[in-house]
């Protein structure tokens, strides 16, 4: 999972009816800390309110690499079967790695799931026998078959994706989003008030470390982009005051160093920190839909952590939005795919015509993106 084995994590109920609970995490720090507990937390569903972070120096170890499984699923095609088998899967705290989604002419669906257990236990076959067995439980009578096994040392997990035509590349991965692609990729105006993200650098309150005050609107998974962003930018967060949300804005002061221990003192890389939060809380994921051939395409990416990890719960999110509003997948891949900047996580969705929407049509493609996007960014 990103920390330690001898960590020590303690969750306290509140202590009435609607009142968040409260996580302590006790464990050696490292640089991106912050970024794998919120990356933990966001991965289980569950949303932050606010938080304090301490600084120990104190030596940590890096975690080993969990072994992939394949998981080859078999069903008759239906509306929300691919969103269904997510589900389960996030239940039982299995992790998505990659996946290939193939519905072939009779109406039956190809499922490949290539997936992590944030458990451990995989290799277990209690552990197998309870994942099929939930899946039969959920599918019904659509699962024809269901097969686990490790995968072999040829499935890569983070195999690039399919071409992507130069327009589509171009308006997914653009550094900054003029008016036109923020028309393109459907940005409802309520959505539009991420723009007044504000980040201000303070040098005069601490001897020994950079204070950033933030002021934006608050999503899911906006403390990951944070701290996902200053941990690519080799920045070490030494404490940190999260307020509550307060009529839908956050307020943030975290007290920073540069890994050698020092403050950031050159305007321009203060600059350029303060040019990069903004624009991962303005844009942490990119959705538009585009033709791929004679079908319709929805294409999600988001950015990849230096580190090689991708963000929590996207596949979930997008599955879940298109069961809402009614569409089937004709086939899903996941895939990486590098630009000049960074490497991106692609989820490309071809999806099914038989629905209630009309494709083709401008408003209609607005709509789905809309909704898609709200279901990612929690709104």
């Amino acid at each position: 999972m990103g920390v330690p084995n001898d960590d020590v994590v303690l969750i306290q109920k509140g202590k009435r009816p609607g009142e968040p609970h409260v996580i302590t995490v006790n464990c050696p720090d490292k640089t991106g800390l912050g970024c794998d507990i919120c990356r933990i937390i966001l991965d289980f569903g569950l949303y932050i309110t606010k938080g304090v972070s301490f600084y120990f120096n104190q030596l940590s170890t890096r975690p080993t690499c969990s072994p992939v499984y394949l998981l080859k699923l078999f069903c008759l095609d239906r509306k929300g079967l691919l969103h269904d088998v997510t589900q389960v899967l996030c239940e039982l705290e299995l992790s998505i790695q990659r996946v290939k989604v193939t519905t072939t002419p009779d109406g039956r669906v190809l499922d490949l799931f290539f997936i992590t257990d944030n458990r451990e236990l995989l290799h277990t076959k209690k552990r197998q026998d309870e994942t099929c067995e939930q899946l039969h439980a959920v599918l019904g009578e659509s699962c024809i078959s269901c097969e686990l096994q490790l995968a072999g040392p040829e499935c890569d997990c983070h195999q690039g994706v399919s071409s992507l035509s130069p327009v589509v590349a171009e308006e997914l991965f653009r550094f900054e989003l003029s008016d036109k692609e923020t028309r393109l990729q459907a940005l409802s105006p309520d959505m539009t008030k991420l723009k007044k993200a504000n980040v201000v650098v303070d040098n005069s309150l601490s001897p020994a470390h950079t204070l950033l005050q933030i002021h934006c609107v608050d999503h899911k998974g906006l403390l990951y982009d944070i701290m996902r962003t200053l941990k690519d930018c080799n920045m070490k967060i030494s404490y940190g005051r999260f307020s509550p949300n307060s009529q839908g804005y956050r307020d943030l002061d975290l007290f920073i160093q540069q890994k050698d221990g020092k403050k950031i003192v050159d305007p321009e890389k203060q600059s350029a920190i303060c040019s990069r939060l903004k624009m991962e809380m303005l844009h942490p994921l990119r959705v538009i839909i585009a033709n791929r051939g004679p079908d319709t395409e929805l294409l999600v990416a988001n950015p990849v952590e230096l580190c090689g990890k991708g963000r929590p719960r996207v596949f979930y999110d997008v599955t879940l939005a298109l069961k809402v509003l009614g569409i089937c997948v004709f086939s899903a891949e996941i895939g990486r795919y590098s630009t000049s900047e960074r490497e991106w996580e692609i989820y490309r969705f071809l999806l099914d015509e038989n629905c209630k929407f009309q494709l083709s049509s401008m408003v209609a493609r607005e709509q789905i993106v809309d909704r898609v996007r709200r279901a990612l960014m929690g709104w």
